[in-house]
C-alpha cells in the first residue's frame, strides 16, 4: 500500500524526491502519513480537495481485503 500511495504522489509533485509515506497501524485502523515538499502540498490536495479525495478512494478500494479502516494524512 505504501508503494501505491508513493507512486501516485510522485507523479503529482514537482519534488518527487521529497515524497515519503509512513504507516501507523492499530487494531482497527491503518493510518498512512504522506509527507511532501511544502511547495507541493497544494498539488496533492487539489482544488477543493478533489485530488486528495481521489487518492483516498483508490487506497480505500485497494484496502478492502484488509478489513480495517484506512486513513491518509497529508503533510
Amino acid at each position: 500500500m505504501n508503494d501505491l500511495i508513493e507512486t501516485i504522489a510522485r507523479a503529482l509533485v514537482d519534488h518527487p524526491e521529497d515524497v515519503s509515506v509512513s504507516e501507523k497501524e492499530s487494531d482497527r485502523s491503518i493510518t498512512y502519513q504522506l509527507t511532501v515538499h511544502p511547495d507541493d502540498v497544494g498539488k496533492v490536495i487539489g482544488k477543493q480537495g478533489r485530488i486528495a479525495k481521489a487518492l483516498r478512494t483508490v487506497v480505500y478500494a485497494s484496502a478492502t481485503k484488509l478489513e480495517k479502516k484506512v486513513y491518509i494524512d497529508i503533510q
